[in-house]
């Protein structure tokens, strides 16, 4: 039996404009269970947040009249947070991360079409933008792990802008200044893994995985790509604009990597299921090796810090189900709370014990 571990695990529920706060306890590989700690009241619908551990910050994007990201301070006993200061900003943020120890944010503006950096002070105090960038329905931005590079994904135009990032935020394009997704895929969400050799991309019209080295100098290069989503159940590929509920199309969302970076986790929402893809050896993917049923569209979802535990939450569910990623690939539910209505943005801590 390994060391018991705690990870802080924090939910955005848009539609009580909260964030949820619960303890995923793992006592060994069989026993593992989630908490509710806190939910702490926003002013305004979050559907994106990022979280700066070594300071205990957290950098919502919050939506409304006056669209802004705020900044709140997190007790990781407690699991509450506390408002501290207000940046606003041109229009709703769809994605947020940090880059250069801390210091630099990044945000996504689907609404906006816009991608934007920031720099960030000691107190955590967002300051004016450093950055800007235009492209249609920005989805995602993501810094490479060492944050020499920012990726920006745009679903209305079917591509990847990449830069170098200064660590004051400045942003400077790479030659090319752009990796092209197939087109009328829709790519949504990218992921790097902790080597920063691969990206991996989620579309949301066509379903697919796909793979991108990036080399010395941060470009990326498409490469294999695999269907994340159950085949057997009627999906076709969906267009911009289009109701996926309505018309049963393809409507993928999330990815996260896993269980040491040996699976690609992808989730898709008309059929809510998430799909474990296999990685070889240096990262390429070779298939579907399972396929779970989850928590009713699921937008998001989170993968435990030591890569073998899974929260799930669906915007059309008030669950969050806990699951153990086995040996094979497959999910095993263990264990599931209430966290709120619409949830739709997970991320995780490491608690000391």
């Amino acid at each position: 039996m390994g060391r018991m571990t705690r990870t802080l695990v924090l939910i955005a529920n848009p539609g009580d404009e909260t964030i949820a706060a619960f303890t995923l306890t793992v006592e060994d590989e069989a026993t593992a269970s989630l908490q509710h700690l806190a939910t702490s009241t926003l002013d305004g619908a979050s559907s994106t947040f990022a979280v700066d551990a070594d300071r205990d910050l957290v950098y919502a994007g919050v939506k409304g009249e006056t669209p802004a990201i705020v900044t709140l301070k997190l007790d990781r006993e407690s699991g509450e947070l506390a408002a501290q200061s207000v940046r606003p900003v041109d229009d709703a943020m769809t994605y947020l991360s940090l880059a250069h120890g801390g210091t630099v944010l990044l945000g996504a503006s689907y609404g906006g079409g816009f991608g934007g950096t920031w720099p960030v002070g000691d107190d955590g105090t967002v300051g004016e933008q450093a950055a800007r960038i235009e492209y249609p329905n920005v989805h995602c931005v993501v810094p490479s792990p060492d944050s020499a590079n920012a990726y920006y994904v745009s679903l209305g135009a079917d591509l990847i802008a990449q830069y170098d990032l200064a660590d004051d935020g400045t942003l400077s394009p790479l030659d090319p200044a752009t990796a092209d997704a197939p087109a009328g895929s829709g790519p949504r969400h990218l992921i790097l893994d902790e080597a920063g050799t691969n990206a991996y991309l989620m579309t949301e019209f066509t379903g697919e995985a796909i793979r991108f080295e990036r080399d010395a100098s941060g470009r990326l290069t498409r490469q294999e790509s695999v269907q994340a989503f159950d085949t057997t159940r009627g999906l076709t590929q969906s267009v911009f604009g289009a109701d996926p509920v309505e018309n049963h199309l393809i409507w993928g969302a999330d990815l996260h990597l896993a269980a040491d970076e040996a699976y690609l986790l992808c989730s898709e929402r008309c059929e809510s299921t998430i799909a474990t893809v296999s990685l070889d050896e240096d990262g390429a993917l070779k298939g579907v090796v399972a396929l779970a049923d989850t928590e009713k569209q699921p937008r998001g979802f989170g993968v435990s810090p030591d890569g073998r535990h899974v929260v799930t939450v669906g915007e059309k569910s008030t669950e969050a189900s806990l699951t153990t990623i086995a040996t094979d690939g497959e999910l095993v539910e263990v264990d599931g709370a209430h966290c709120g209505h619409g949830p739709n943005w997970v991320r995780m801590v490491t608690l000391d014990d």
